[in-house]
């Protein structure tokens, strides 16, 4: 099961999330300050990854609750995916997401400012679902 995507700028910004399958019993929604953490996780994790095999090999990990999987482009975007435990690595579509949906319609928007604050395309919200729920591990 896919739960959440969040897409943070080269500034540690959040500029892009979505949450399918809410939990009725959790707290509603996500605030700037969970975002945050979750960039804070990331970037602390990816760097004790550098730090011990001198390479990125960072792109999972695992909680009791649930798995990440993370991609990180070389303009220092950072896509992170929230699934449970039994879907396999997502890495390959977080990558599509980038080089697909997000270079096509964010990057090659000639109405989108170059430091991009929020991604409010319709075409690449509406891409980004219908990728995700392509994937057999939407359910």
């Amino acid at each position: 099961m896919i739960y959440s995507l969040y897409i943070f700028d080269r500034h540690s910004d959040c500029i892009f999330r979505r949450e399918w399958h809410k939990d009725s019993g959790k707290k509603a929604g996500i605030n700037d300050d969970m975002s945050k953490l979750i960039f804070g996780i990331c970037l602390s994790l990816r760097n004790i990854a550098r730090n011990l095999t001198d390479s990125d090999s960072f792109l999972t990990y695992s909680t009791s609750q649930y798995k990440t999987h993370y991609y990180e482009t070389p303009s220092n975007l950072k896509l992170v995916l929230f699934t449970d435990l039994l879907t396999v690595s997502l890495v390959n579509e977080l990558r599509q997401i980038y080089e697909t949906l997000y270079v096509e319609y964010v990057v090659k928007n000639p109405l989108q400012t170059t430091e991009v604050k929020t991604i409010d395309n319709i075409m690449f919200s509406m891409g980004v679902d219908a990728l995700i729920q392509s994937l057999p591990g939407y359910a």
